[in-house]
């Protein structure tokens, strides 16, 4: 191809090509450029025909890798075919250029011009030089992504545990208050105005208010539970449920798992976990009801849930932590029992901190017409009858019997008799032959009981009346109060 023919083709597309594209002599210098070379870099056309492509204008492209490569691509002895050369080099400024060089040969091959093609790469080599960077940004950015991923995970994970944990208790509880609410209480009704009544409910609201262990002491069918139901309804533990066990009513093969609670397979039927009574009373209030009859075995983990709040189900090697208020009851003599050995003394020791001791029904007679009142009335509207009349002989005859099994004897003396009556009026189907004053004559007063009491606390204290560890503490009363019962009741440290 011609020079000449050349350069017409160059014309042709000069206005089509974006690129700068300039023609170049044997010599190396500029015969032709289009618009794009020129605003690129920045000469006009009378400053670039004619000189050589690395002394344009005032510039002075005097660079040597780019002259070397032009010089290298026209040699004396060129070769016969077209070929090209590709050459990144940095111009005067921060932009980096891209050249491709291609030989145009005209008659007997010899090569007469050079086409240079040049293209901004800048962008291009500048993401290219900076990737490893922009490669560790983006890596340090997903690594934080997913350690923040990870934490709401785990978090989530914690809160959904959380979740699970307090809705298997709740489940459990609505179980246990389904059960509960089958059995009628009256813990709001302890009927009575008696002073050894009044004392028991005064002990009551004394304690209430905090989280100390109680034993509830008495004879059977006294009302211990209906105490044990005050001291929790005046707590402020009261929004949750009173949980109760009777360790006397439980087998006790199953008295632990009742307790503690188990884990699926931990013995031959356990099916499924099952939270234990601790788990279901945590915080809120539990009523171990005949804690004389729980298995010696059984007393050492209680007592570490006792002193520590801490446990294991049956089954399972991790410890539960639990902050349930104690309330215990019996109707036996734990001291003998820790005597006889049937009953571990430190755990006596851990529950005797506060007692009270619900009265037999002999010692509150006069609480009989008020509690014959509110049975009649409870057990005629169960079963549909009318008692309108309690004749004053009944009256007597009740009063005057010595109650052995107390007021739930009261209140089965008393369903019968609604039975039997036909009419308006109450008549008692049994014969109380009992005759209370019989037995009386050896019956303490409630203030010897109470004499009794402060004289136990006082040797078990060292006869400390006031101060940490002292009687008063003990007892509830400033030390002020204590001195004055003791000299009314004539006590004095012997």
């Amino acid at each position: 191809m011609t020079q000449t023919a050349f350069l017409d083709i160059f014309n042709n597309i000069l206005g089509s090509v974006r690129e700068p594209l300039v023609v170049l002599d044997a010599d190396l210098k500029v015969v032709k450029a289009n618009h794009s070379f020129y605003k690129t870099f920045d000469v006009t056309p009378g400053e670039t025909e004619g000189i050589l492509i690395y002394h344009l204008g005032n510039r002075q492209w005097n660079i040597p890798k780019l002259r070397e490569l032009l010089e290298e691509i026209l040699p004396q002895n060129a070769i016969l075919n077209d070929f090209e050369v590709e050459h990144t080099f940095e111009t005067i400024g921060p932009k980096i250029m891209h050249l491709n060089a291609r030989q145009i040969f005209g008659e007997q091959n010899h090569a007469q011009l050079v086409l240079l093609a040049i293209e901004d790469v800048t962008e291009r080599e500048f993401y290219k030089r900076n990737l490893e960077d922009i490669v560790e940004k983006r890596t340090a950015q997903l690594i934080l992504a997913r350690e923040k991923a990870e934490k709401r995970k785990q978090t989530a994970e914690t809160a959904l545990s959380k979740i699970k944990k307090l809705k298997a208790q709740l489940d459990a509880e609505r179980a246990y208050l389904k059960k509960e609410i089958e059995l009628e209480h009256n813990h709001e009704n302890i009927i009575g105005q008696s002073d050894a009544l009044e004392y028991v409910l005064y002990k009551v609201e004394q304690i209430a208010g905090s989280d100390t262990t109680v034993l509830v002491l008495g004879e059977t069918g006294t009302g211990k539970e209906l105490v044990a139901r005050a001291i929790h309804g005046y707590s402020k533990r009261k929004k949750r449920a009173l949980v109760k066990v009777n360790c006397a009513a439980l087998p006790p093969n199953l008295i632990e798992s009742e307790l503690f609670g188990h884990e699926k397979g931990a013995f031959t039927g356990s099916k499924s976990k099952h939270l234990g009574r601790f788990e279901v009373a945590n915080g809120a209030t539990l009523f171990l009801d005949e804690i004389g009859e729980l298995p010696l075995e059984l007393q050492s983990k209680l007592l570490r849930v006792i002193q520590d709040g801490e446990f294991e189900r049956l089954g399972s090697s991790r410890t539960i932590k639990v902050d349930a208020r104690i309330i215990a009851a019996t109707n036996r003599n734990l001291e003998e029992e820790v005597r006889q050995g049937r009953f571990r003394d430190d755990l006596w020791y851990r529950l005797n901190i506060f007692p009270i001791t619900m009265p037999p029904l002999r010692d509150r007679i006069e609480d009989i017409p008020a509690l014959v009142d509110f049975y009649v009335k409870k057990i005629s509207k169960r079963l549909g009858k009318r008692i309108e009349i309690v004749p004053t002989g009944v009256i007597n005859s009740l009063q005057n019997y010595r109650w052995p099994g107390n007021i739930r004897e009261l209140e089965n003396v008393l369903e019968r008799g609604v039975i039997n009556s036909s009419g308006p009026k109450l008549r008692l189907a049994d014969k109380l032959k009992k005759p209370l004053k019989k037995s009386w004559k050896n019956q303490k007063t409630l203030e010897m009981i109470e004499r009794d009491y402060i004289v136990q606390t006082l040797e078990r204290t060292d006869w400390k009346v006031g101060g940490k560890d002292s009687a008063a503490q003990v007892l509830g009363l400033n030390r002020s109060t204590l001195r004055a019962r003791m000299r009314k009741l004539d006590i004095q440290k012997p």
